[in-house]
């Protein structure tokens, strides 16, 4: 085998080099200027998409067959959400390290969306703690590749197939200081709670500082117009203990 450290050999491209769409793995020329999931969403005079959908439905149900071949036999796991932008360095990026740590010593396989910052915290927790470090990546065009500490990567070209792997195969939520992303994966864990379409499915935000301000809001503004109900705040627990965090989601019985 030859030597990598022989400085006659090319150097190998970073992983972050590459663009990420479903298993290919581009970059130059070859980096699309649009995503998959924006083209199947654009709207727009030309019919052309009659003859191209019924190829996305294929498209479709083979990322469904991907992911559920992939995660079926992971075990107990518990997903952790949270910015792409909190580094090292940050407060909100070593307890996410901790929690993931404390959760995989307890039985837990840890699932991420396998990009940088939280995520990135997350999936070195869980390799930390003796889990498995699960990364769900989705083609971006501003982020590409997996982070170092995923050990089992999937990359899904649709947001909707990647969410329903995130839920059938996570007994929890652990969900960090993020933005959008973040704040679309609490509602939609949220929502599938509160209409029954998922059971015993802790949710835990972590950081008060952080959530009070929404906490607030959805007292002030949802529960008090009548669109929640005060039964809805058991949804969710809000702290800034790694202990209460642990205790929420329980044992993966896998200890």
């Amino acid at each position: 085998m030859a030597d990598r450290d022989d400085p006659d050999l090319p150097e190998t491209e970073p992983e972050s080099e590459y663009y990420r769409k479903g298993p290919l793995r581009l970059r130059g020329d070859q980096v699309p200027e649009t995503t998959t999931d924006q083209r199947l969403l654009e709207s727009g005079s030309s019919t052309d998409w009659v003859h191209e959908d019924p190829w996305r439905v294929m498209r479709i149900q083979a990322e469904f067959v991907e992911g559920f071949g992939s995660l079926a036999e992971i075990g107990p796991a518990v997903s952790i959400f949270g910015s792409a932008r909190l580094h090292a360095g940050t407060r909100a990026y070593s307890d996410a390290r901790e929690i993931a740590r404390r959760l995989a010593e307890s039985g837990n396989a840890v699932i991420t969306g396998g990009g940088p910052g939280i995520m990135e915290a997350g999936n070195l927790g869980a390799v930390e703690g003796g889990g498995v470090s699960i990364g769900l990546g989705i083609e971006l065009p501003f982020e590409s590749g997996l982070n170092d500490h995923v050990e089992l990567g999937v990359n899904f070209r649709y947001f909707f197939v990647r969410k329903t792997m995130f839920l059938k195969y996570s007994r929890g939520f652990v969900v960090m200081p993020g933005g959008f992303g973040t704040l679309d994966e609490l509602f939609e864990a949220f929502t599938m709670v509160q209409t029954g379409k998922v059971t015993s499915f802790p949710i835990v935000l972590f950081g008060t500082e952080y959530w009070q301000g929404l906490v607030d809001w959805m007292r002030e503004s949802l529960l008090a117009t009548g669109t929640i109900t005060e039964k809805d705040f058991d949804l969710f627990t809000l702290t800034d203990d790694i202990d209460e965090v642990v205790d929420a989601i329980g044992p993966g019985g896998r200890v």
